[in-house]
Order: C-alpha cells, then sequence, then structure tokens
C-alpha cells in the first residue's frame, strides 16, 4: 500500500463500516439547507450596518471564494468520497500532519458551534417561556440530538431534511414577498426604486472600511457547506451525490445569500436601527406590514440552529471516527456499533455541552477565548483544500483520469485565484481588532496542532523504519 493511497483506502475501510442510509433526498437537502444558517438570518444584520447597500458586494465576493472552495473540494470527493473529506485528502496531498490539523481543528470549531447555537435556541425558548431556565433548554437540546445522532444516520437525515425544507421555505419566501414588494404589486406597499440603495450616503456609505468589514463578516457566515461531502460517505450514491450538490452550489449562493441582501437593502434603509437589533429579515418583514413577523422568523432562526446542531455533532463524529482510522486519535473513539461511532457521537456532544457551563462559569475569559480560537478555523481548512487539490488534481489526472468526475474550473488558474483570496481576507483580519484576535487564537490553536500532528508522524515514520530494519 503506497503512502500516497493508504490514507484514502484506509478512510474508505472506515466507512464501509459505518451505514449507508442517506438517500439522495436527505442529501439534497443537507446541501440546500447547509447554505442557510443563523449567520444568515441574524448576523448579517452586522455586516449591513457597517456596509451599507455594498454588503451586496461583500457577500458577492465571499459567494464567489465559497464557490470556488466547494468545486475544489468536491472534484476531490467525487475522485475519493471519504467521512474524512478534506482531513483525508489533506493527509494525502500534504501529509499526516495537515490531515490531523485540518481535522482535529475542524472537529474543535463543530463542538464549539454546537454550544453556541444551544446557546442560541435557549435563547429564543426562554424568550417563549419565560422563567424557564435556559441551561434546562440547554440540556434538552444537547440530549435530543445526542441521542438522534446515536442512533441510526437515517434519522439524522431525516431531522436535518424537514429542518431545511422548513429553512428553504421561509427564505423563498421571504425572496418572494420581497420581490413582490420591489415591483410595487405587494398589497399595501409601493415600488422603493433605488432610493435605499443611492441615499443616505450612498452605495457605500461607510467607504472601503465598511465594505471590509461586511466582507470579513459575510466570508464566515458561509460555513457549514462542508459537512455535505463528510455526509456523502454515507450515502447510497456517494460519487453522484457530491458531483449533483456542488453543481448546485453556485446557484444556491446566488439566490439564498447574495439575493436575499439584495432584497432587503432594497427595502429597508441599510442605517434603520430595527436592522441591527431584530436582524434583516424581521426588520423587512416589519417594514412592509407582515403580521408577527418577529415570531415567524423565530421559529425560523430556531429551526437553523437546530439544524445546525444536529449537522455539526454529526460532522464532528465522522471527522473523528476518520481520524482514529487513520491513526490518529484515541482507538476507543472510532469504535462503531450497528453502523454509527456512538462514542464520538457522546464526546462531541459532550464537549459541546462543556462550551456551553463554561459560557455560564468563565464567560469575559475562557468562553471568549474559545470564540476567538474558533473564529478563522473555516479559513484555514479552506486553504488546505485549496493546496490538497492543486497537489491531488495533477495526482489524480496522471494516475486515475476517470476519477474526475466533477472538475475544477480553469485549474489551476482558479485554484491559485481562490488562495490569493484568502490570503487577502487573513490580511484584511490583522486590520481589524476584534478579528486580528480571532486570527492570533485560530493560528495558535492550529500551530499546536501543526506541531503535534508532525510529531505523531515523525514518530510513525521512525517506527516504520525500525520495523523495516528488525524485519531486513
Amino acid at each position: 500500500m503506497s503512502r500516497t493511497t493508504a490514507p484514502a483506502q484506509v478512510d474508505q475501510q472506515a466507512d464501509a463500516t459505518l451505514t449507508h442510509g442517506l438517500k439522495q433526498r436527505h442529501l439534497s437537502m443537507i446541501a440546500l439547507g447547509g447554505v442557510i444558517g443563523a449567520g444568515l438570518f441574524v448576523g448579517s444584520g452586522a455586516g449591513i450596518a457597517a456596509a451599507g447597500p455594498s454588503i451586496v458586494v461583500a457577500y458577492a465576493l465571499s459567494g464567489l471564494l465559497v464557490m470556488l472552495v466547494m468545486r475544489m473540494l468536491g472534484e476531490m470527493s467525487a475522485a475519493n468520497p471519504a467521512s474524512g473529506s478534506f482531513s483525508v485528502h489533506a493527509e494525502r496531498a500534504i501529509g499526516p500532519w495537515a490531515g490531523f490539523t485540518a481535522g482535529w481543528a475542524f472537529w474543535f470549531l463543530l463542538c464549539v458551534a454546537v454550544g453556541l447555537e444551544a446557546i442560541g435556541a435557549a435563547a429564543i425558548m426562554t424568550g417563549w417561556f419565560p422563567g424557564t431556565p435556559e441551561w434546562a433548554w440547554v440540556a434538552l437540546f444537547m440530549l435530543v440530538f445526542c441521542g438522534t445522532n446515536l442512533a441510526a444516520v437515517k434519522n439524522f437525515g431525516e431531522f436535518e431534511f424537514w429542518f431545511a425544507a422548513l429553512k428553504v421555505g421561509a427564505i423563498v419566501l421571504f425572496l418572494g414577498i420581497g420581490v413582490l414588494a420591489i415591483v410595487g404589486v405587494l398589497p399595501g406597499t409601493e415600488a422603493p426604486g433605488t432610493a435605499n440603495l443611492t441615499g443616505d450616503g450612498g452605495f457605500m456609505p461607510n467607504g472601503t472600511e465598511g465594505l471590509i468589514v461586511g466582507l470579513l463578516a459575510s466570508v464566515f457566515a458561509y460555513g457549514g457547506l462542508e459537512t455535505v461531502t463528510i455526509a456523502a460517505a454515507e450515502s447510497e450514491h456517494p460519487v453522484q451525490g457530491v458531483a449533483k450538490a456542488v453543481r448546485t452550489a453556485m446557484w444556491r449562493i446566488a439566490l439564498f445569500y447574495i439575493g436575499s441582501m439584495a432584497v432587503i437593502v432594497t427595502l429597508v434603509p441599510w442605517d434603520e436601527k430595527a436592522v441591527a437589533e431584530k436582524g434583516p429579515y424581521v426588520a423587512t418583514l416589519d417594514h412592509l406590514g407582515i403580521p408577527a413577523a418577529g415570531e415567524i422568523m423565530n421559529v425560523v432562526v430556531l429551526a437553523a440552529l437546530l439544524s445546525a446542531m444536529n449537522a455539526n455533532i454529526y460532522g464532528a463524529s465522522r471527522m473523528t471516527c476518520s481520524l482514529v482510522a487513520r491513526g490518529q486519535g484515541p482507538k476507543a473513539l472510532g469504535r462503531i456499533f450497528g453502523g454509527v461511532p456512538r462514542i464520538a457521537v457522546a464526546v462531541s456532544s459532550v464537549f459541546g455541552f462543556l462550551c456551553v457551563l463554561l459560557s455560564y462559569w468563565r464567560p469575559d475569559d475562557v468562553f471568549m477565548w474559545l470564540l476567538n480560537t474558533i473564529g478563522a478555523i473555516i479559513l484555514v481548512v479552506w486553504f488546505f483544500i485549496a493546496v490538497s487539490q492543486l497537489v491531488l488534481r495533477r495526482r489524480t489526472e496522471r494516475e486515475a483520469p476517470e476519477k474526475l468526475v466533477v472538475k475544477m474550473w480553469l485549474f489551476p488558474g482558479l485554484t491559485l485565484l481562490a488562495m490569493g483570496g484568502m490570503v487577502t481576507v487573513f490580511a484584511l483580519m490583522l486590520r481589524e481588532e476584534e478579528t486580528r484576535l480571532q486570527l492570533l487564537g485560530t493560528g495558535i490553536l492550529t500551530l499546536v496542532l501543526a506541531v503535534i500532528g508532525f510529531a505523531l508522524q515523525k514518530t510513525r515514520e521512525s517506527r516504520a523504519a525500525t520495523g523495516a530494519g528488525t524485519a531486513d
């Protein structure tokens, strides 16, 4: 078994013991719903407040970067479907230390995100049920989704299918209402024209500085797309599933993100306080006089948060299983029962719950450190994806060209352009104090993982050489 093919073969052997219970409809809806998160519904308000109408440009630029990343990841995942996804690709392309670093960094990101999403969901529930303790809702959600993921993978698929259906339905309805209001045919409204786009400071009211802040906010709203390539390994037809999901990524990003930002800033003045306080979607529906807009969107945001919790526990457990199968984690975590890595699910859930406890016990230091640490991990993962695709594309063309079911456009030009875009985002993060702290935290975590991964790699190579010498 060669060094270059060993990681993929080992991961595929591990995947063979997982239950292939995800149907194409599950995979399609996971891909569709994966781009619609709480970051879009709520977090985009801060981006609009900073960039004004030019937030549309910010989302278009970051959306272009994400499209290129997904195309690269899709090419590699269609050629070699694996539950370890980009971690396996990084190990094959760069070395075991890279797979270790990318995989465990992503696991850490997902576990902390589970905690954040649980806190957000609990806040909505206590708003509906005053007097109930947040910790009780957090515990309930953690138990439900830990239980869901401990059971057969088809349960995870069903939950995600219906969560995604609700999110997709809500945003399509929002876009439909918004377009009707823009053209002036929605009862009780008049066409706003370009007044909100060009008035009150113009299209870029806070200049390039505001656009940069909006761009940074938009980049991190796209996180979550990677889960579909992890889930594909447990689908009935992994190669076809990944290919279809990646090929439809472009119109999904354009419609859901860029389209909704365009609708919002066309209908509502960018500096209206409600945009930042209530969230841009609630502010827009309130502006149009839609009854109970706030409560309707709270239901959708709750679904987005619970969906993300479900998907992140799933993604964290499968990444752990893949890392262990490749000898890069404690063996106990990789044990599979009934086609499910139940210990990995439980450990990932417990870590997420620990993050929630830290938010109560140490909100000003430990929890803030956790938030800063995960701030730029997704960018680190994307960079590993780009470097891996640059290496593996040439290798696959030489060794197995028939595996290139999905191809990166204009290779290697757009791959290099994407890498340049990521470096630019890193540089822009250094300009802002808040994002500079996030970059520092992520950098320290990445460096620590890389050192550990490299040390493990050298130890294994030394043992292998000693074993070979003894055999000789």
